[in-house]
């Protein structure tokens, strides 16, 4: 016989205080603050943060007409610098597929190899470092004298496209994208292989009895029992590239010219070197608004099992 008891209000007041009272103070009240600096608010008493700016919409305007911000001429003639927020959907189109693709391609390769274990620790490592210091490794492993990168182009005789390559407009954003695939790797391979192990060996087993080839396994058995995985990566993904924020500062610090300038390196730009609160929160604010969208498909397609 189970008796159930029931707990009195007050004590889960009692248990739930201490938690909310964090919670406001480290989360909501910093999300409410920020908006309302973005509007030029002032959310601290007695401090002022605004200087003489009118409540408005007049950092939304300075923000989204920055040319670091959105470069209109770098986009129409398809040079660097773009952009902040150009940089960050370039970074998210290159990056999202390589990884998912490496990630998924690895995974299976060393599903049933001797040692996957030990080798999929080591490509784990790109997530233990700190990104500062990845962002340093890719820094060096792109340079002209000392990069692995160009050590290997000299062994392939291309030698003669060797070059420091962050250090120039053209190529900058896209080393510091090839860089965070191996960053970012370890993370896909690990959620990967950990769907590989839920899907039963029998169903596996059974395709191959049938004459199914490894292209249909793949296409038709594999991928699509792996499509909750797939919507959690690509969601991790897209969050992980829109954040962005270390590797650029330690590598290039979103230069050479704003050629490699991302959205959470201009929001610190603006709050550490130019020390424009209101500005700094605005970008705060529309990283945000992007981001949202993202989790609410997210949290969307988890609630529907994993299905579009």
């Amino acid at each position: 016989m189970v008796v159930k008891v029931k707990t009195p209000l007050t004590t889960k007041v009692t248990f739930l205080l201490p938690a909310s009272l964090l919670v406001l103070t480290f989360v909501v009240y910093p999300i409410i603050a920020t908006i309302m600096l973005s509007f030029n608010i002032n959310p601290i008493p007695n401090v002022n943060v605004v200087g003489d700016r009118k409540p408005g919409l007049e950092n939304y305007v300075k923000v989204l007409t920055n040319f670091k911000f959105i470069n209109i001429e770098g986009l129409k003639s398809f040079s660097f610098p773009m952009g902040a927020i150009i940089h960050n959907i370039i970074w998210i189109a290159i990056h999202l597929p390589l990884t998912l693709i490496t990630g998924l391609l690895l995974a299976i390769l060393l599903q049933n190899v001797k040692g996957g274990t030990i080798i999929r620790s080591f490509i784990f490592l790109g997530m233990v470092i700190p990104m500062i210091v990845g962002g340093l490794l890719i820094q060096f492993s792109f340079d002209r004298d000392l990069g692995v990168v160009n050590l290997f182009l000299k062994i392939m005789g291309l030698g003669f496209i060797a070059r420091s390559w962050t250090i120039y407009p053209d190529t900058a954003l896209f080393s510091l994208i090839l860089g965070s695939v191996w960053l970012w790797t370890g993370f896909t391979v690990t959620m990967y292989s950990a769907g590989l192990a839920s899907i039963p060996k029998e169903v596996i087993e059974a395709a191959i009895v049938d004459g199914a080839d490894f292209k249909t396994i793949l296409f038709k058995i594999i991928i699509p029992l792996l499509r909750p995985v797939t919507i959690t990566v690509v969601a991790m993904t897209i969050l992980w590239d829109l954040k962005i924020f270390d590797i650029v500062y330690a590598s290039t610090q979103g230069g050479p010219g704003g050629a490699s300038m991302v959205l959470a390196l201009l929001m610190y730009d603006f709050f550490a070197r130019l020390q424009d609160y209101p500005l700094s929160a605005t970008v705060a604010v529309i990283l945000t608004v992007v981001t949202l969208p993202v989790v609410a498909l997210w949290i969307k397609a988890t609630l529907r099992g994993g299905k579009t």
